[in-house]
């Protein structure tokens, strides 16, 4: 089974989402995410992005970010996958600025599943073609089509 399919859902799925700094894109993220998860308060997910951040930047390089973070009212993982309208820096390895985040929330108390999801997230965005059929989905449909439907 392709990972993303089991993380995913259309309401959390953006194409070309404006910002202008991560704390922006995190603001976004917050509000999809507490809008889709009422269990989930836009203040805790938000907080807990910038606090996972503050330990070290989740940039990968080439353009992608994979912030994630273990938070105490969520019940089970999800994601939020977001192309930009405009690349942000994001302190990437490589100094490139992002264009592509899938934000991960996973329970608190899943550390092992919590690595094993990231593990497969970072396979996924390491192959070069999903990056490029992900940067040219023209809408949230196609995004998430793309994405949860892609075979490596």
């Amino acid at each position: 089974m392709q990972i993303l399919s089991t993380l995913l859902t259309p309401g959390r799925t953006v194409c070309r989402a404006p910002g202008i700094s991560q704390k922006r894109i995190f603001e976004t993220a917050a509000r999809i995410i507490s809008d889709d998860q009422l269990s989930l308060p836009y203040e805790l997910v938000f907080s807990s992005l910038i606090a996972r951040e503050k330990l070290g930047s989740t940039g990968l390089g080439n353009g992608i970010a994979i912030p994630h973070c273990r938070v105490s009212n969520c019940t089970h993982a999800i994601g939020t996958l977001m192309t930009l309208e405009n690349p942000i820096d994001f302190d990437a390895p490589d100094g490139k600025p992002v264009d592509m985040l899938f934000i991960l929330l996973v329970p608190e108390e899943a550390q092992q599943q919590h690595l094993d999801i990231l593990a497969g997230i970072a396979g996924l965005f390491s192959q070069s073609d999903f990056c490029t059929q992900v940067r040219a989905a023209d809408s949230a449909q196609a995004l998430f089509a793309t994405a949860t439907n892609w075979n490596s």
